[in-house]
């Protein structure tokens, strides 16, 4: 089974030899390295960009605007933030050329914590790109989802945010991608780079199909009738162990993983809801104007009469930045103990 990593490298060989992707580029983007997470090695549209994350977006506009389908990548999503305007242009390109010019870029940039990366590694984007009005925004739990959700981000006319979650990068999937083989050590042998000399390496790449998962269309990932447990990324599989935890008490968990912050899947969320009467929000980013928050001020407002207890929103620590020593990065993110804690307290809340 692929990890994300190659994953993702798949769906960008597929778009670049199947849906007209011409450039794919950023920091260490090529060869030889093919980008910090290997997620670029062996394609052929991949070039380095300079160390100039504003350059980076304004090229992709660029290319955009002229016709071109181009994959930008933003080494780590701590490096983002000086191209917050430039985001922004290209978001309401669109609505501001009453229609004349829309701009099909997608821009990827791995996020959260995970590989003790400390104060410049290991930030989220999530609800910083929620509010690029515009754009498009995904971020994927699971290989498969991120090869299905790499496809439609290409494939999109308008701008998407690809955020890729740092510490699943290695993590394999339980799903095939559509072409891969099974054997992951085959897998490994015809599309991983050797270690050393990498000047006459080629990849061999399997005959992938296209698999596409609609952006805005979030996965059941458990029924349940007790509680309702949203998240996506990285906090996404210490949900799902939670979940099975809970299970083994005798509460029953319905669990969905968003995949897409914008447009997000109110439907399924809704339903859950009134299913279930609770729901507890998970994720990684600061927990002070946390995208979880929008999601539970929806569900207060749409279904107060359907509660039975208050939502609640697990999120990053509010602090300022986070540390490099094992503890404190710990400390800073939401961890199994602090999922069970959470849907424990939302369970014990009588109406």
């Amino acid at each position: 089974m692929a990890n994300m990593a190659q994953a993702i490298r798949m769906a960008l060989h597929y778009g670049e030899k199947n849906l007209g992707v011409t450039d794919v580029f950023g920091e260490d983007v090529g060869a030889p390295l093919g980008g910090v997470f290997t997620a670029t090695q062996g394609l052929e549209t991949a070039w380095n960009s300079p160390l100039d994350e504003r350059g980076i977006i304004s090229a992709a506009i660029g290319l955009g605007l002229a016709g071109d389908r181009c994959v930008a990548e933003i080494q780590f999503a701590d490096y983002i933030f000086n191209t917050i305007d430039l985001l922004k242009i290209a978001g309401n390109t669109l609505w501001a050329s009453n229609g004349q010019y829309n701009v099909p870029i997608v821009v990827m940039t791995p996020v959260g914590a995970g590989i003790r990366g400390s104060i410049y590694h290991s930030h989220s984007f999530d609800a910083w790109a929620t509010r690029l009005p515009g754009w498009k925004v995904v971020l994927p739990s699971t290989p498969l989802d991120a090869y299905g959700l790499m496809i439609s981000a290409i494939q999109d006319p308008n701008p998407v945010l690809f955020l890729k979650p740092k510490a699943l990068m290695r993590v394999r999937g339980d799903e095939l991608i559509p072409g891969e083989p099974a054997d992951e050590k085959e897998l490994k042998a015809m599309i991983d780079a050797p270690i050393g000399d990498r000047s006459k390496w080629k990849p061999r790449w399997p005959e992938l199909s296209e698999f596409a998962i609609p952006i805005g269309k979030g996965k059941l990932v458990r029924e349940g009738t007790d509680i309702t447990v949203v998240s996506y990324g990285r906090t996404m599989p210490l949900c799902v162990k939670a979940a099975e935890k809970m299970g083994a008490q005798g509460v029953s968990v319905e669990l969905i993983d968003l995949r897409s912050l914008y447009p997000y899947d109110w439907t399924m969320i809704r339903e859950s809801v009134q299913k279930t009467g609770r729901v507890l929000f998970v994720n990684e980013d600061t927990e002070v104007t946390n995208f979880g928050e929008h999601l539970a001020y929806r569900v207060t407002q749409e279904l107060f009469y359907e509660l039975m207890a208050r939502p609640k929103v697990l999120a990053g620590k509010n602090l300022p930045g986070i540390g490099l020593h094992p503890h404190l990065e710990e400390a800073s993110v939401p961890h199994l103990e602090d999922i069970e804690h959470a849907m424990a307290e939302v369970l014990a809340e009588v109406p």
